[in-house]
Formats: structure tokens, sequence, C-alpha cells
């Protein structure tokens, strides 16, 4: 395994453990741009320069920009959030050590055989072309499906919205 995705890899998890662990929501949102920017940089490394790019223009740029705005439109405070008690005593020690057993368990999978060369994987892999043509034609009943879900929600958050009405 490559320093680059050694790097890449332990950026992904400290953005995902800063997440988990931010309790100002701004703090959350920047945590997670660096798990993206993480992911971007192994999507680099499999020879997916296309979806790294992607994900850093689409999901670190565009997609946390709106998320601090809606943020700020909630008025957010730089108040920390309240910690509920949680429903067992011991919870929290038991989700580090089942943690811990996950990521012992993905550490052996991945060292324990080779990785395959990505141009194996598909041919083509990462290429505009390739992404194209495996989004338009091999899964295209799913794509239209993601469309319908996100005009649903947009429909739905116009319907809320609409019942609150000025002032209420």
């Amino acid at each position: 395994m490559s320093w680059v995705v050694a790097a890449a890899t332990v950026m992904t998890l400290a953005g995902a453990a800063g997440v988990l662990r931010a309790r100002i929501p701004v703090h959350a949102v920047l945590a997670l741009v660096l798990n993206l920017v993480g992911l971007a940089a192994l999507f680099i490394a499999l020879d997916a320069e296309f979806m790294g790019l992607i994900q850093v223009i689409v999901y670190a740029g565009a997609v946390m920009v709106l998320f601090l705005f809606v943020i700020s439109l909630l008025s957010a405070r730089n108040t920390p959030l309240e910690r509920r008690p949680s429903l067992l005593a011991g919870q929290e020690p038991l989700g580090v050590a089942v943690g811990a057993l996950l990521v012992a368990a993905l550490a052996g999978a991945i060292f324990g055989q080779p990785l395959p060369e990505p141009a194996s994987i598909y041919p083509g892999f990462g290429t505009v072309k390739a992404f194209g043509a495996a989004l338009f034609y091999e899964h295209v009943f799913v794509l239209q499906l993601a469309a319908l879900l996100l005009f649903l929600a947009a429909v739905g958050v116009v319907v809320l919205l609409g019942r609150r009405g000025p002032g209420r």
C-alpha cells in the first residue's frame, strides 16, 4: 500500500470520527469536508480521476456549502449540542469496542490479500466514458428512481413549508 493511500485512509477516518464526535454543527460539516477530500484522494489513487474530481467539486464543494447555508438559516449557535444520557450505562464503551473489532476485521481483510490493479477491475475504469456508459445504460432505472426521489423530496419541502405559512 502506497503512502498516498495510507494518508488518504487516515484523513478519511479522521474526518468520519470528527463528524461523529463534533458537538458544534459547523465543526461537523468541516470534518465531513475532510472526509470527502480523503475519499477523493482514494478515488484518484485508484485511477478514477473523474470520480475524484466530481467528489471534490460536487460533494466537498456544493453540498457542503448548502449544508453550511442551512445551518446558518437555522440560526446555529456556537454552543455545543446537549448530550442526552444513554439508555444503557456501558453503551459508549461497548460502541468503541465494537468499532475497534470492525476496524480490526477490515484491516485483516485489506492486508490479508493483494489488491487488484484498477485496470483489471473494469476496462476503462474511472474514465468519463465508462462512468457515462454505466450510468445511462446499466443503471438507468436507478438513475430515474433517484431523480423521482429528489423530486418528491422537493415537493415535500414545499408542502411542509406551505402548511406553516407566514408567521406560524
